[in-house]
């Protein structure tokens, strides 16, 4: 109950107009918090939210209600605008400031997820997973294996992507035996999170802050140590719970590397310094080093259709990678950027910023992002963090952004890697399997929150 009161209380503090507070960021904001429109608009947002939340159940795709949701409180917002006396050129800033924020991560975001699904046609995780298959590791041996690869394989993909490739190993081996499938996607999710926090590449909300310039690319390794406690910590305990025996012996032929495979993990590892670069040393977005980085795959693409194409195969087609992107979770997240933007714009934002952060300090503010985060997606708890215009300074913005990224861990419900798990576990990894350990994972948010508090505090 006291956990849910934290969690809810800044809510519930919306709607009180008498707390509304005059925003102070370049563009202001309406501080019509207390009127019914705007209170309206919360609803909306909380609705929509329950749909994603649900989608385990509901089978509807999380960008739907998002996206449905922005556009209704962006219409409200309009019109809370011009019964202010806002000016046209004004709602249209405040408009274009999510605009150019939802751009510049989407494009981001399409480049890393093209060049994924580019070595993945080109049989680069296929033959990882079966070369694991094949050497007929034991069941402890795999979880720490799985475990490991995950964590550092999720700093430069995605923390989903990771979870989904080296779930489908755990699913191969250990499909006559349910218990190491439910604590090995357990262990996995927890990788794929922590992973994720120490590298822009890993997560979206540690891409967001890098993109925000509220710490440098080579700061977020300063949360390496935290992260790799985050997971060694719960790792340990259920390390002695997974079954001590082998896997059945598997006949599986070994799946070999199509043509430019090398070349193309190569290509996106110049991508990543190009990123880098263009942000370190040429002050443009990171975005645009990737999309750079995009041209030259499409420009190699070129090989790998015509001289590097086998006879009998499918002709490799860059386009066909692009289409292949994630798409509902960029749309996805395009509706949780437009929508948490506009309450913020209606003042909501400011007002979360005064109740959580000027009441219970930047520590515990951003330790209570990690607990939101294991209820609510950790895209729209950071975009609100980010739009707080908060001043901080880059042990706190660090804080969050481990926090944020590893909080998910904490439910299975609280990140997309745990979500798509119970989706591809045939029902042997459940909520309840993965909350069996949450103890364990809450020892490890706590020792990497003081692992980094030792380190960089």
């Amino acid at each position: 109950m006291l956990r849910l009161l934290m969690i809810f209380a800044p809510l519930l503090l919306m709607f009180m107009p008498e707390l509304a507070i005059a925003g102070e960021d370049k563009f202001g904001n309406l501080g019509l918090t207390g009127t019914e429109r705007g209170i309206y608009c919360v609803l909306i947002f909380l609705v929509a939210y329950g749909f994603v939340m649900t989608e385990e159940f509901t089978h509807m795709r999380k960008s739907k209600p998002v996206i449905l949701a922005a556009g209704i409180i962006w219409a409200h917002v309009a019109v809370l605008a011009g019964s202010a006396g806002i000016s046209t050129e004004d709602l249209h800033e405040a408009f274009e400031y999510n605009l150019k924020e939802y751009g510049a991560l989407m494009l981001f975001l399409l480049v890393a997820m093209t060049y994924i699904n580019s070595m993945s046609t080109l049989n680069v995780f296929e033959a990882l997973r079966s070369w694991l298959v094949r050497k007929q590791f034991g069941y402890r041996q795999l979880f720490v294996i799985t475990g490991v690869i995950t964590f550092f394989l999720s700093a430069v993909a995605d923390n989903l992507t990771a979870a989904l490739l080296v779930g489908a190993v755990v699913l191969a081996v250990g499909k006559d035996n349910e218990k190491f499938v439910a604590i090995g996607f357990v262990n996995l999710v927890i990788a794929a999170n922590a992973g994720g926090a120490f590298c822009p590449f890993g997560d979206i909300t540690t891409l967001m802050v890098w993109q925000a310039g509220y710490a440098e690319f080579f700061d977020f390794f300063k949360l390496f140590v935290p992260s790799m406690v985050n997971y060694a910590v719960p790792a340990a305990f259920m390390y002695f719970a997974v079954p001590d025996v082998h896997p059945e012996a598997t006949n599986e032929e070994a799946v070999q590397l199509k043509k430019g495979a090398w070349e193309v993990c190569a290509l996106f590892f110049v991508t990543i310094c190009l990123a880098v670069s263009f942000k370190q040393f040429l002050h443009l977005p990171p975005f645009m080093g990737m999309m750079t980085g995009l041209g030259i795959l499409m420009a190699y693409s070129y090989a790998l259709k015509t001289i590097y194409h086998v006879e009998g195969e499918k002709p490799f087609d860059i386009f066909e990678q692009v289409h292949n992107a994630e798409w509902d979770t960029l749309l996805f997240f395009f509706g949780v950027v437009f929508a948490v933007g506009g309450l913020g714009y209606i003042g909501y934002l400011e007002l979360l910023s005064g109740t959580m952060y000027a009441g219970l300090g930047h520590t515990t503010a951003n330790i209570l992002v990690g607990l939101l985060s294991a209820v609510v997606d950790n895209i729209p708890v950071m975009f609100a963090v980010l739009n707080m215009k908060l001043n901080m300074d880059l042990y706190q913005w660090l804080l969050v952004t481990l926090t944020a990224g590893v909080g998910g861990s904490l439910l299975a419900v609280g990140s997309a890697a745990g979500v798509a798990l119970m989706g591809r576990s045939n029902h042997k990894y459940t909520f309840f399997s993965h909350l069996k350990w949450t103890p364990a994972i809450a020892a490890g948010y706590a020792a990497s929150i003081f692992v980094h508090y030792l380190i960089n505090g």
